[in-house]
């Protein structure tokens, strides 16, 4: 192994991610000489709602949970955006995260703005009867901010196509009818889309390929790591070995990491992760921690985790030619500028992950006509869409000299400012 084993360590607080938000569209603003009153719209939400839970629990106690839904932007059409369950979720990280989902929207081409929302909780510590019920009571409060002209969330961090159908349930009845549409990330059964759950993997891997072919790098057989052993992470694992052969030799999860020089089967993986609960331990591997394996030699990095792991005090040490941003903002400024200047290829985060906002638009449509597409279909025009976004930003880095996350800010920002003038908001 390239990178000995050592402990997280954390040397600097983790920074606020709507301040990264706000500083990554300040800069794409100065490039594109933005309306001073243009940029100063854009770079706070439009409406955000703050909302008390009170649930009752299995034990007959009620407990207060607290959440939020923000709605960026929707110049471009109405909002869309996830719902978290973290116990460490905050109004600015629900902030950044719904700005990050107006530019994804964007830079893919969809007729959609940007939202996000949140609880506060330990979805780990709760039976399925109290997830219910916290589902229940959330749209019951944001319900009112919802609808497919207005608003229509999906599932993100621990959330679920199960828990997406408790709250179209709620919706429903607070509604009188069915809209399944303005829930995305259904089941299949309740109109979810085919190909919905691998989506933003898939469409991160289309985006690996490209980069492969414009940088000339052999994908099959070079060396990967995984931060981050959910939905995104584990698919990954799975399509990076099925489309482009790439070797996975090190995955972590939320309580550590595992590393085999010899590669990972993807198989073997999720079998021990869903009997014991954690990537950790699988027979035959050598412990590693998150932090380490950032720092592997390997040829692809994958960051599938959470915000603001890659940093000005590791991105030094990131020697990945190519960094595939399946998590929502892992990468700071500070570390943007160190991996540009060392020639790191990173396909930021708000194109690569865009794959799973695209499918939810998909299942949108094919609700709203109730006709349903093959997963071949999905597949196809999610590669089209992908591979047209990916060409976008890599395209204005060239003409602009620039790393792609500014790139993808300089295609994203200029679209929804052209909406936001178009539409008479700023004179």
């Amino acid at each position: 192994m390239a990178t000995a084993v050592k402990p997280d360590i954390k040397l600097e607080p983790s920074p606020n991610p709507f301040e990264v938000a706000q500083q990554q569209l300040d800069e794409a603003a100065e490039l594109l000489e933005l309306d001073t009153a243009i940029h100063h719209l854009l770079r706070w939400p439009l409406r955000e709602l703050h909302v008390t839970l009170p649930v009752r629990m299995d034990d007959g106690s009620t407990k207060i949970f607290h959440g939020f839904r923000v709605q960026y932007n929707d110049a471009r059409g109405p909002t869309k955006g996830g719902i978290r369950f973290h116990p460490d979720e905050t109004i600015d990280t629900v902030r950044a995260l719904a700005a990050w989902m107006t530019w994804k929207t964007a830079v893919v081409d969809i007729p959609l703005g940007g939202a996000k929302g949140g609880v506060i909780c330990n979805p780990k510590e709760l039976s399925d009867g109290e997830l219910e019920r916290l589902s229940r009571a959330y749209i019951r409060q944001v319900g009112r901010m919802l609808g497919l002209k207005k608003d229509i969330p999906a599932p993100d961090v621990y959330t679920t196509p199960q828990i997406m159908a408790w709250m179209a349930d709620e919706y429903a009845f607070m509604k009188g009818y069915n809209e399944f549409g303005v829930i995305t990330g259904k089941p299949l059964a309740l109109g979810g889309s085919a190909g919905r759950e691998d989506a933003t993997a898939r469409g991160g891997i289309y985006c690996l390929r490209e980069a492969g072919k414009i940088l000339d790098i052999q994908l099959d057989g070079a060396t990967t790591a995984i931060q981050g052993y959910g939905n995104a992470g584990s698919f990954a694992h799975k399509l990076g070995a099925e489309l482009v052969g790439l070797k996975v030799v090190a995955v972590s999860d939320s309580r550590g990491g595992i590393y085999s020089k010899d590669g990972l089967n993807y198989s073997d993986v999720l079998a021990h992760k869903q009997n014991t609960g954690s990537v950790i331990d699988l027979p035959g591997t050598e412990a590693i921690t998150n932090d380490a394996l950032l720092e592997l030699d390997v040829t692809v990095s994958i960051p599938a985790a959470l915000e603001s792991v890659c940093t000005v005090r590791n991105a030094a040490d990131i020697p990945a030619k190519i960094i595939v941003e399946l998590a929502n903002g892992p990468t700071t400024p500070e570390a943007d500028k160190i991996l540009y200047k060392a020639g790191t290829y990173v396909i930021p985060d708000f194109v690569c992950n865009a794959g799973g906002v695209t499918v939810s638009y998909f299942e949108m449509v094919q609700n709203a006509y109730n006709y349903y597409w093959t997963e071949q279909l999905v597949h196809e025009r999610l590669d089209e869409k992908m591979t047209a976004a990916f060409h976008a930003v890599h395209d204005v880095a060239q003409v602009y000299n620039v790393h792609n996350r500014l790139a993808a800010y300089l295609v994203a920002v200029n679209r929804v400012a052209e909406a936001v003038k178009l539409r008479g908001w700023v004179a």
